[in-house]
């Protein structure tokens, strides 16, 4: 069995974290997948998806450092040739990157106790994101 749903995400942009582990859960659950993977995808070149525990410390913790690697108050290439400012944006999701694959076990997500699926967008503006999610297994 092979099932791909789409979902949209509103988004803040700067970094934002949003919890979307619901989301790909009930996806398991409407496919009726026991056994197999989920792969999430964010479409876009400004976000990616990870996972992280969810709260707030570490949020701002993984937020900093971002901005630490790839700061937003530089100038960059990308900027100097589209001046639309998101060249960081664009340098951080390549290091995240835009998808996460997870095994499904008794129809149930394989994720550590602390462990959530997010999606960080980095883009210098809010956003309606949308997530593509690939079910396969049995």
């Amino acid at each position: 069995m092979v099932r791909t749903e789409r979902v949209r995400v509103q988004t803040a942009g700067f970094a934002d974290i949003v919890d979307i582990t619901p989301e790909v859960a009930d996806a398991v659950r409407r496919a009726g997948l026991n056994h197999g993977i989920v792969t999430v995808f964010v479409a876009g070149s400004t976000a990616g998806v990870t996972t992280i525990e969810h709260e707030d410390g570490l949020l701002r913790d993984l937020q900093e450092a971002f901005e630490r690697i790839a700061p937003s108050d530089r100038p960059y290439h990308h900027d100097l040739r589209w001046g639309d400012g998101n060249g960081f944006s664009h340098v951080r999701a390549s290091l995240l990157g835009p998808s996460l694959t997870v095994p499904v076990e008794n129809g149930r997500l394989t994720l550590g106790t602390w462990q959530q699926i997010v999606l960080v967008d980095f883009d210098n503006r809010s956003r309606r994101r949308e997530l593509v999610i690939q079910l396969m297994g049995e």
